[in-house]
């Protein structure tokens, strides 16, 4: 393979992670707010989600090690 075939591959692996994390920083931002607006509305507590996370961290945990 030449080395502008190397290159062209490297250039589109590099925009394919960078689309990633563009698409990434959104979803973030989505999960944020949701998780905001529950906690400002009293449908959710803080110690809620921290309980919640760390029983679904448990749980995949546990899941892993099969």
């Amino acid at each position: 393979m030449r080395t502008t075939e190397y290159g062209m591959r490297f250039l589109d692996l590099a925009s394919q992670v960078s689309d990633m994390k563009h698409d990434n920083y959104r979803q973030l931002l989505a999960i944020s707010t949701l998780i905001e607006l529950l906690v400002e509305k009293g449908i959710l507590t803080p110690d809620d989600i921290r309980d919640k996370a760390s029983q679904m961290e448990a749980e995949l945990n546990r899941q892993l090690l099969l």
